[in-house]
C-alpha cells in the first residue's frame, strides 16, 4: 500500500504508550472494508460517542480545507446520511472476527 493511501497516527497516539486504535475503514473493490476492536468497550454508548466525535472531526476537516463549509449544515447533512443508513441499509456488515 502507497504512502499516500495511509493517514497519519496523530501525535498524541504516538506519544501515548497506552494509547490503541478502535477502528480503520477503507474503501476497496467498489466497497467498505473495516477493521474494529470490538471489545474496547462493553456499553455500546460508548460507541455513540465515538460516532459523534468522529462526524464532528469530519465536518471540522472540511472547514479546515478551505471548503465553504457551514458545520453544522454539513454535521445536519450526515446525520440525514447516517439516519437513512441505518433505517434501510444498502448493504448488510459481513466479515469475521480475528486477533
Amino acid at each position: 500500500m502507497g504512502s499516500e493511501k495511509v493517514l497519519n497516527v496523530p501525535p498524541a497516539a504516538q506519544r501515548d504508550k497506552a494509547s490503541f486504535e478502535v477502528l480503520r475503514v477503507w474503501i476497496a473493490e467498489q466497497g467498505q472494508h473495516v477493521s474494529i476492536r470490538s471489545g474496547a468497550w462493553e456499553d455500546p454508548f460508548a460507541w455513540g460517542i465515538v460516532l459523534a466525535d468522529l462526524a464532528r472531526h469530519i465536518a471540522l476537516a472540511h472547514e479546515l480545507q478551505g471548503e465553504a463549509v457551514d458545520k453544522d449544515a454539513f454535521l445536519e447533512r450526515l446525520l440525514e446520511g447516517f439516519t437513512a443508513e441505518i433505517d434501510n441499509p444498502t448493504d448488510e456488515p459481513e466479515g469475521e472476527v480475528t486477533q
